[in-house]
């Protein structure tokens, strides 16, 4: 049998099937107009408006750094949207950051850690660190506590 003789019984078959049971064939073509008619009111009582261009944020993926995802994340938490492209559009660009407070403290960091007189900085700190310590010391001692380690229950002063 040729195809079309095949696809010609298929559909005679469907035709018969189908005005045998009329109820279902009565929903069948109903349905669709009735979600398409509810389409055309939802649309005629909400006209659409014009809205510009909408530019978003560059956000870096995982494999950029670990410091420019989490950026991409907590910098555009609210996911805004501008009328002009943004800075981070430009190709080859990671992020835009440069002026957020962890970049800032990130470099910080990395001047203090990539001194050459790093031994010399770790020696001062050491010498601070006692000198913090008396101080601490010494402002319990004026509230009429007594250190941590000195002795007695939570800092209350031993019966005389």
């Amino acid at each position: 049998m040729a195809v079309g003789t095949q696809l010609g019984l298929l559909l005679w078959k469907n035709f018969t099937y189908r005005r045998r049971q009329r109820i279902q064939l009565a929903i069948e073509l109903l349905w669709p107009l009735f979600l398409f008619f509810i389409l055309i009111s939802v649309r005629q009582s909400h006209p659409p408006f014009k809205q510009h261009e909408c530019h978003f944020p560059n956000k870096a993926l995982p494999s950029a750094g670990t410091l420019p995802w989490l950026q991409g994340i907590v910098c555009n938490m609210n996911n805004p949207c501008f009328r002009h492209p943004t800075a981070g559009e430009a190709p080859g660009v990671v992020g835009n950051f440069d002026g957020s407070i962890l970049s800032r403290l990130l470099a910080e960091a990395r001047r203090v850690l990539v001194r050459t007189d790093g031994h010399r900085l770790l020696r001062s700190f050491a010498q601070l660190l006692p000198a913090l310590r008396q101080l601490g010391g010494s402002v319990t001692q004026r509230r009429g506590e007594h250190p941590p380690g000195m002795g007695g229950a939570g800092g209350a002063r031993p019966p005389s």
